[in-house]
């Protein structure tokens, strides 16, 4: 089946709403600095893909109609307890601009909002279309809402919209949130606490203040901030149509990524290069090799580094919000081929090293006085790899009624040439999948590089 061409067809739309106010939330949410920065850029989008349970013709219990309704509502149910908790992604967003009108602050209107989106979608595809094919089929993008929406179009749409599209023998769980909310911890730190409602007794799903294992801790909030310079949006920047690419899962086994640490531990000298620091610099040679350019030319590796632990003081990890910064390493492309990929390894761990809380603060700093949003284009060029998402979060701990999920698969969102993502495997240990963004030649010309390919375990 050519599943590309294969349609989603929408059931029903709606929005839910927390089933409590809190009183903390009747205030606004304003945005920090940080929060800024992402406004033009893609909402997340990632979602997991779980089969059906199998049903017995003389099972008069539980049907398969029946089954997607109890689940629909469920979800629905535990969407509202979860919002009552994430208060600000029920919200909408809104603009303010000082007196002068020269500079603006963004916030979040927790009560002027119908809620967050939720939607139930149908599909003739099988769980097999969208695993058995060699790339990520371009319909897994229609199992997201927000397809191609930036994060300041949150004044006229929800932060935070559920996609369940029903397969013919699997579920789709697709969730988008608006990015200047929260960063990949905090939105799968979301998705764990609905998973986490959702698997709670019946008894206890009636009770809003369902208490959660790791509860979100908001900053305090303050203020507007004004010294933004305010300015209509560029359109033509942000809203450029991207090349074509290709999207590919790679699997690697725990004993690969460990062999890989031990390698660039084993000939820097250290025991401090990470599993993912070896495994990113495995894949930005890999990726530069196969995009054939000029060894005079250079290139960029870069990792979405989690400040949490490094403010000063440190942030427990379930403080939610964007504490997210790029950490790079750049080379000349002759250099990073010509040396084993170890070489890259220690370049990499030297950068995430140096990302330090003075570095962070310093960075926030200097955005504050010359403060440009973030675009799409402005992440990519051709000499890019950008590794993203992370390993440690903890992607197949949700569940809802159908197992462990088969896949995690992600939407259009902030995919250019050269971006990789870094999921867990399912089986655990330290195995990883990397879900690779490419030019079709530079795809091509990776698939056919024996070095990478002898360390691939599968296409996941």
């Amino acid at each position: 089946m050519d599943s590309s061409s294969s349609e989603v067809k929408i059931i029903s739309k709606c929005f839910v709403k927390p089933k409590t106010l809190p009183e903390k939330w009747k205030e606004p949410y304003h945005f920090s600095p940080l929060d800024h920065v992402m406004l033009s850029i893609h909402y997340i989008q990632k979602g997991l893909l779980f089969l059906k349970p199998s049903f017995c013709e003389s099972d008069n219990v539980v049907n398969p109609k029946e089954f997607i309704e109890t689940l629909l509502e469920k979800l629905k149910d535990s969407l509202a307890i979860a919002l009552v908790h994430f208060y600000p992604l029920a919200g909408r967003l809104s603009t303010l601009k000082s007196n002068d009108s020269r500079s603006h602050s963004v916030l979040v209107d927790c009560n002027n909002s119908p809620g967050a989106g939720f939607i139930h979608a149908e599909s003739d595809l099988s769980v097999s279309d969208i695993l058995g094919s060699k790339y990520v089929p371009l319909v897994v993008q229609s199992f997201f809402d927000h397809h191609k929406v930036l994060n300041r179009d949150g004044d006229t749409m929800s932060l935070l919209s559920v996609k369940v599209t029903e397969l013919v023998d699997g579920v789709f769980i697709g969730l988008s949130m608006n990015h200047s909310l929260g960063d990949g911890s905090s939105f799968w730190q979301f998705f764990n606490s609905l998973s986490e409602i959702f698997n709670s007794q019946e008894e206890t799903i009636g009770n809003a203040l369902l208490c959660l294992k790791n509860p979100p801790i908001f900053r305090e909030v303050s203020g507007p901030i004004y010294s933004l310079p305010f300015s209509e949006p560029d359109e033509s920047l942000s809203q450029s149509e991207p090349p074509v690419l290709k999207e590919r899962m790679f699997h690697f086994s725990s004993e690969t990524v460990r062999s890989l640490k031990s390698k660039a531990n084993q000939e820097c000298g250290t025991t401090k290069i990470s599993l993912l620091q070896s495994l990113t610099a495995f894949i930005w040679r890999s990726i530069t090799r196969a995009r054939k350019l000029p060894n005079d030319q250079e290139t960029t590796c870069r990792l979405a580094a989690g400040n949490r632990s490094r403010m000063n003081p440190p942030l427990p990890k379930n403080h939610f919000g964007v504490y997210v910064s790029l950490v790079k390493a750049t080379t000349i492309i002759g250099n990073l081929l010509e040396n084993e990929f170890e070489w890259a390894a220690l370049k990499l761990h030297q950068a995430v090293t140096e990302h330090t809380g003075e570095k962070i603060s310093y960075e926030v700093d200097q955005w504050l006085k010359s403060p440009l949003p973030l675009q799409v284009y402005r992440l990519s060029n051709l000499n890019i790899v950008h590794m993203g998402s992370s390993p440690r979060f903890n992607k197949y701990g949700c569940e809802f009624g159908m197992g462990k999920a088969v896949a995690v698969r992600s939407g259009y969102g902030g995919k250019y040439d050269g971006k990789v993502s870094a999921y867990p495997g399912r089986e655990g240990g330290a195995s990883i999948d990397l879900e690779v963004c490419l030019l079709p030649e530079s795809m091509e010309a990776l698939e056919s590089d024996q070095e990478f390919i002898s360390l691939v375990s599968s296409s996941t």
